[in-house]
């Protein structure tokens, strides 16, 4: 059995971010290779799949949005209740969020069912390139009965300190994938169907593994046994994990957006974005797991009533996550045609890609404030910052103007990537500006409390 690892992180909250942030790193490399992975596959079969996938993609980003939310929302509350010493409300919240998980998955999986036809042709899929990613996402869905619940349990042990064990399962679920993915595809002639199944099954195993840590390794006794239902309890994950479900539900929207954009353009430019936008999802990794943690230590920072730590490990993770994002940046600019070959050897689609990625990545540097000051904002126990740094920087600004770039000036593809940077630069001047005045609040309010 782990213990309560507040007091250790506390002594050392330089150190305990990057013990934290290795393993979601890792984790979080496996989780965004599942789909790079099936793209690598799938790739091999031509163009109208890789576009297949590209629309499905929102879709699955939005099974990831919802499944983060609610991490999100009960995490934070495990954290802070932890910094606390609230072992016992701690665990009431985990069985709080496992139950939520489940009816979260059974209302998804019907209503997915029902509405795939119309949301595949709204993103302007046809044809073909319709019946195969109908034929991706059906099976699927099916799997969110099993996505759901190992999300969940993976942010239970994410919540209390310890990221390991959620990168060990989900490394083995990346291995079955990789395994599993050619004999489904080619040996079995699936073709796209066969990359959804075996991603189901690669979701399976972990599940069974991650119930078996929950016994044997967590801190908290995770027992429904033990659950009592409470109105505060599920009020708190919501107020936290709605708006951060939205923030991401937002961000696939926006991808249903430039889908949308770049079929304007022709199949190839859909499949060249949907290969940047996967690339763009391995880039940005390292800041992902690096805002993640900070989630984790600004919870058990702030129950413990440690402001002062909230602070420094705010500013510290925003430092070292501008670093990252420009050194992956400098990569990617440098030889993007290099790492799109691990989707496909077609001159046309490398060229398009490269020209898209060489411009989209001076929106990197700008990510690490947008993502820090949100999950900062969520570990608090606040979840509309985020929400509306997200909103402003995709349909305030972003959005209109790609629209305006595209449809009214007229300019090519390329100034998409454009809208992109303006709307980054943008929305990190709201969340400075709105994450300084949160901390300056909170050290008043713990500077009160001392006085009393």
């Amino acid at each position: 059995m782990e213990k309560n690892r507040v007091d250790e992180f506390v002594k050392n909250p330089k150190r305990a971010l990057f013990i934290l942030a290795t393993p979601v790193l890792v984790a979080m490399f496996v989780q965004t290779m599942y789909n790079i992975v099936d793209t690598a596959f799938v790739g091999r079969l031509g163009a109208e799949a890789i576009a297949a996938l590209t629309f499905t993609f929102p879709l699955f980003f939005f099974l990831v949005s919802v499944n983060s939310g609610l991490g999100i929302g009960m995490g934070s509350r495990i954290s802070r209740l932890l910094g606390a010493k609230k072992k016992e409300e701690a665990e009431n919240t985990a069985v709080h969020g496992l139950i939520i998980s489940l009816f979260l998955a059974i209302l998804v999986l019907f209503t997915g069912i029902i509405s795939q036809d119309a949301l595949f042709s709204l993103f302007g899929a046809s044809g073909n390139v319709l019946m195969l990613s109908k034929d991706y996402m059906s099976i699927i869905l099916f799997g969110v009965l099993i996505m759901f619940p190992l999300y969940v349990i993976n942010s239970m042990f994410s919540a209390q300190g310890d990221t390991t064990t959620p990168m060990k399962v989900q490394v083995t679920g990346l291995l079955l994938n990789i395994i599993l993915d050619p004999i489904f595809i080619y040996t079995l002639g699936y073709g796209v169907k066969g990359a959804a199944i075996a991603t189901d099954i690669a979701l399976a195993v972990p599940l069974l593994m991650s119930i078996y840590f929950l016994k044997k390794k967590s801190y908290l006794r995770v027992r429904i046994s033990s659950f009592k239902y409470s109105s505060k309890t599920v009020k708190e994950i919501f107020s936290v994990g709605a708006p951060a479900s939205m923030m991401m539900l937002i961000v696939s929207i926006y991808v249903i957006f430039l889908n949308k954009l770049m079929s304007h353009f022709g199949t190839d430019y859909i499949a060249a974005f949907g290969m940047a936008s996967r690339l763009e999802s391995l880039v940005t990794l390292p800041v992902v797991a690096f805002s993640m943690s900070t989630v984790t230590l600004v919870g058990m920072f702030y129950g413990a009533r440690r402001y002062d730590l909230v602070r420094k490990m705010t500013w510290y993770s925003m430092r070292i996550g501008i670093v990252l994002a420009i050194a992956m940046g400098s990569v990617f600019f440098a030889i993007p045609s290099l790492f799109f070959r691990i989707f496909t050897n077609e001159v046309n689609l490398l060229g398009i890609a490269s020209a898209y990625m060489r411009i989209n990545v001076f929106t990197l540097p700008f990510m690490p404030v947008n993502m820090i000051a949100s999950r900062v904002t969520q570990g608090l126990g606040f979840g509309l910052p985020g929400f509306v740094i997200h909103f402003v920087r995709i349909f305030i600004v972003a959005v209109p103007l790609a629209y305006f770039f595209v449809f009214v000036s007229g300019y090519g593809f390329l100034s998409v990537a454009v809208a992109m940077i303006i709307g980054a630069v943008i929305s990190s001047i709201v969340s400075l500006v709105w994450l300084s005045l949160k901390l300056k609040k909170i050290e008043r309010d713990g500077k009160e409390f001392l006085k009393n």
